[in-house]
């Protein structure tokens, strides 16, 4: 994400730059939480947002490729299930087996 707020459109980099600067600049370098459970927290963050299963997928994979395993995603898919309900949980299911398969 360093240089992500360079990229897209000139009209619209602003908004690369605003995720940059807040997602990765304000919460991802606080102290507290470690990557993985960073990870995890923006897994439920998204699934339970829905709309955004592209965002979703890339943080399934970020999720396994630090240790939280598909088993891990799909118990915490479970846990989210009675909160974000059955269309979100089902979402979240199939974008974690898609990042199994990349």
């Amino acid at each position: 994400m360093r240089d992500f707020w360079k990229s897209g459109a000139e009209e619209s980099r602003h908004i690369n730059y605003w995720l940059a600067a807040n997602c990765f600049g304000d919460y991802y370098t606080r102290t507290g939480l470690d990557y993985q459970q960073r990870e995890m927290i923006t897994f439920c963050f998204l699934a339970a947002q829905g709309g955004c299963e592209p965002q979703l997928t890339s943080h399934a994979a970020a999720n396994m490729k630090i240790g939280n395993h598909k088993a891990f995603l799909i118990k915490i898919i479970s846990q989210c299930l009675p909160y974000i309900g059955y269309p979100r949980s089902l979402n979240a299911l199939r974008c974690v087996n898609e990042a199994a398969e990349i």
